[in-house]
């Protein structure tokens, strides 16, 4: 790949001579820029993202890559954004990952190439070096749900755990024993962050989690669906399921229905991230509800504060238990 050395050697020019053409700097003559042009043309020369991204005037723009536009969470993440970012002067561009790294890296890169003021991630991965280069870059950056560990960012997030304690309270009150949860990708660190609590809230009633009641998902509906059915398969199944994210509980609901077996009569169902569709299931489903809307203003006030060269601060909010009637209850 060639680098900004090379065009300049290319074009006969020093690379500061580069730097102020590719940044359309008037103090260039016509000959130097028509021969820069030309050597970026010629040699397919990308100017570095992060590198572009330092610089000195604003464009009152954010940039926002979510991790799956389709999870109901994250859309109601990206409205509050949004409208935050709107009302503080801003406006947002967003880019989708699809749960993929690569998609990820490729939106923060074209993100930074858009001369964006500031840089609002939730990780689908803890391994992004371009993430990693950005933060060392000094790019106004926050990561809002997940974060990178080990990466000098503030983070906007919900604490899980009391709430993932709750449920397993609950779950033990209503008599369920055999308990396995569908997990979400080890990479991300709320994947691993739900499982642990999970296990440690069980071991605070006597119950383990088993290698077979564990099974793992990335966050999506169709491993719900395929986690689950393993779980059905088992010689001695699950009495109750928790499935750490939205999509994946619907894809749970869906192959206990194709089994012809019933929530809860035959297993239970519980989920991380509750969604406005769960009251309208049947029956409706047990889920941990995250405050979704302030997580996202308070990313994008985190974010404008670094911008504008304030102090900032991670921010952590709890999560609740929302009790319906998918694991057993009578009542909701």
């Amino acid at each position: 790949m060639a680098s900004i050395k090379d065009v300049a050697a290319a074009a006969g020019v020093s690379v500061a001579t580069v730097s102020r053409v590719l940044n359309a700097h008037p103090s260039v003559s016509a000959d130097a820029r028509g021969r820069v042009l030309a050597a970026v043309e010629a040699l397919g020369y990308r100017p570095n993202a992060v590198a572009r991204s330092l610089r000195t005037d604003q464009t009152h723009t954010l940039g926002l890559v979510i991790s799956d536009v389709l999870n109901p969470y994250f859309t109601e993440l990206a409205r509050s954004v949004e409208e935050e970012a709107r009302s503080l002067g801003y406006s947002v561009i967003i880019g989708n990952a699809d749960e993929r790294p690569d998609l990820q890296d490729h939106h923060v890169r074209n993100l930074l190439d858009r001369r964006i003021d500031g840089l609002l991630v939730s990780p689908t991965d803890g391994g992004s070096p371009l993430m990693l280069d950005a933060a060392r870059a000094g790019t106004p950056m926050v990561f809002v749900d997940r974060w990178i560990p080990g990466v000098d960012v503030p983070v906007v997030r919900a604490d899980g755990r009391a709430a993932v304690q709750d449920l397993v309270a609950h779950l033990y009150r209503l008599g369920h024993r055999r308990v396995a949860i569908i997990a979400g990708p080890a990479a991300t660190t709320t994947g691993s962050e739900r499982v642990e609590a999970f296990r440690a809230a069980l071991a605070e009633y006597g119950l383990s989690l088993p290698d077979v009641y564990t099974g793992q998902g990335d966050f999506q509906a169709a491993s719900g669906r395929r986690v689950t059915e393993g779980f059905l398969d088992l010689p001695e199944p699950p009495d109750a399921v928790f499935a750490a994210d939205n999509l994946m509980a619907l894809g749970a609901l869906d192959a206990v229905r194709a089994r012809g077996l019933r929530v809860p009569d035959d297993i239970a169902l519980a989920a991380f991230d509750d969604i406005p569709w769960f009251v309208h299931t049947d029956p409706p489903v047990t889920a941990i509800a995250q405050p979704t809307g302030e997580l996202g203003r308070a990313a994008v006030r985190a974010l404008v504060d670094r911008i504008e060269g304030r102090p900032t601060a991670s921010v952590t909010l709890a999560a609740r238990l929302v009790v319906r009637r998918s694991c057993g209850e009578t009542t909701e």
